[in-house]
């Protein structure tokens, strides 16, 4: 006699990576529970209100398009299906005072006209070498990295891909010294070398590796209808109709075990949740420092306070805008990029120069074009990732704030903010996204080793695993969803692997539904 059970999912966290596990797993005939302490889905894909309507206050660029592609088509559906996005031209504006401005463009053609005009024709020809020396590091990476369960070790990794793939990846040296080979005009080294940041880290420590970034980019920008807030909206209501459950406002407080495995959790207020495997999307930090109890923070490696990731301050805001054309995405440069760096990861200070400047004009389109009236802005300067034990002090905002303000009205623009600009740093990260000090993106990728110390899907605890931009393959949009896919291709590996071990071990006796066993990787 066999007796059919449905086996069943929690999902901690209803992050990017949360929910792409979620919507996975229940495609596959899993009864899931995402358990999400906010009131909305998203996580650091969070919005903001700043009395012109929602904002995303998380990320802002949308790019890998193919992984959700991926994902939605593995679930029956198709991405165009639940998402309109448009494809943007221009990558991003950068400006370094009021006369000197340089677009980037998706075209290499229109870049390397734009380049040629700016710094002049041989940084025009680097601009090329440094595309295909891009492409080559991300080819090469793809397969054997990104898309792998386990990120492993460089000689791992020269197995899988080959020496002569590895010897494009360019991992030990630094994207800094790198860009020196392609770009004489010390300007076009800052704005190449600001790639460093989309992983939360330094260019003067992050391997040149990270030059795929450009290569990731120039593949396609798009600029999601309804802000990238609707990405997790869609990603939770697409798991909703393959049959997951989503409770917002639920708070875990910890994991049980049972004979060594992870088997429930419970909620503040005492309600227990049985599990057949459990899903953290957290900071792995989170579950280390015993957030969800002790006995489920053996699962991981403590995870160092000096290995973190950058932090920010933002500003979500809705202004008045005038004198400059702002673009959907647009960078202000300052004349001090070392200084910042060493501001920030060398002595746990907000800069103390000029910093860098991101505003996501989200009510520009792919044009650059905008309604008339004030606009919604997510304005943001890179910071310390120690919101816990050493913020930053009222009066270093408020000096960081009017050295940002100040530059932006030196390159031109000219911004009335609302009165009811949100204001968040490394303190309120911290408390959005516990045991983080504010960082946001997990660990820093600091030196050659850091990208393969990120944990994998699987932990050390049977029938826990983890999904985010804190695990492998990182930091990112995209690579959370790539989290959470290979999240759900462990859970089928761990379930297959327990039910096989159970046949086995009660022969003709009871054995659970088979699910399906396909590799979501």
């Amino acid at each position: 006699m066999t007796v059919h059970r449905t086996e069943r999912a929690v999902i901690i966290g209803a992050g990017v990576g949360g929910l792409t596990a979620a919507l996975l797993l229940a495609a596959r005939g899993l009864e899931v529970t995402v358990l999400e302490r906010a009131a909305a889905p998203g996580g650091k894909m969070r919005q903001v209100h700043a009395g012109g309507g929602p904002i995303d206050a998380g990320p802002t660029v949308f790019t890998m398009r193919w992984v959700f592609e991926d994902i939605f088509a593995e679930t029956g559906t198709s991405l165009d299906t639940h998402l309109t996005l448009h494809p943007l031209s221009t990558l991003a504006r950068h400006a370094w005072n009021e006369n000197t401005r340089l677009d980037l463009f998706a075209d290499i053609d229109q870049s390397v006209d734009a380049i040629g005009a700016f710094a002049g024709t041989a940084d025009a020809a680097g601009y090329r070498k440094f595309c295909a020396r891009a492409q080559a590091i991300h080819d090469s990476l793809k397969k054997p990295f990104l898309e792998s369960p386990q990120p492993g070790s460089p000689l791992a990794l020269v197995r899988r891909a080959g020496v002569a793939d590895m010897l494009k990846i360019a991992a030990f040296s630094t994207l800094w010294g790198a860009l020196g080979g392609y770009f004489k005009d010390p300007r076009l080294r800052q704005m190449f070398a600001r790639y460093a940041t989309y992983s939360g880290s330094s260019p003067y420590l992050a391997p040149a590796t990270l030059m795929l970034i450009a290569h990731v980019e120039r593949s396609g920008v798009w600029l999601i209808e309804g802000g990238m807030h609707r990405l997790a909206q869609v990603l939770a209501e697409r798991a909703v109709a393959l049959g997951a459950s989503i409770r917002y406002n639920a708070h875990v407080e910890d994991i049980g075990l049972a004979n060594g495995r992870a088997s429930h959790v419970r909620l503040a207020g005492g309600e227990r949740i049985d599990a057949d495997a459990i899903v953290v999307n957290a900071d792995c930090a989170a579950l280390a420092t015993g957030r969800f109890g002790a006995a489920a923070a053996r699962a991981v490696p403590a995870i160092p306070p000096s290995t973190r990731s950058l932090s920010a301050l933002t500003w979500a805001t809705c202004a008045n805008v005038a004198d400059f054309p702002l673009h959907h995405h647009t960078v202000f440069f300052g004349d001090a990029y070392r200084q910042e760096f060493t501001d920030i990861f060398g002595r746990n200070k907000l800069p103390t120069t000029t910093p860098t400047i991101y505003i996501c004009a989200q009510d520009r389109d792919a044009a650059g074009h905008v309604p008339p009236g004030p606009e919604r802005l997510l304005i943001l300067v890179n910071a310390p990732p120690h919101g816990d034990t050493k913020p930053p002090t009222p009066k270093d905002i408020e000096l960081c704030t009017e050295k940002s303000f100040r530059h932006l009205a030196a390159c031109g623009l000219k911004l009335t903010p609302n009165a009811q600009t949100v204001l968040t740093g490394p303190a309120q990260f911290n408390t959005l996204f516990p045991a983080t000090g504010g960082a946001l993106y997990g660990q820093a990728t600091h030196g050659t080793m850091a990208s393969f110390r990120r944990p994998p899907a699987t932990t050390r605890i049977p029938g826990l695993y983890l999904a985010g931009g804190s695990a492998h393959p990182g930091a990112g949009v995209p690579m959370a969803a790539l989290s959470g896919r290979l999240a759900a291709a462990a859970v089928m590996d761990g379930l297959a692997s327990t039910r096989m071990s159970r046949t086995t071990a009660i022969s003709g006796g009871t054995s659970m539904r088979s699910a399906m066993t396909g590799s979501t990787a």
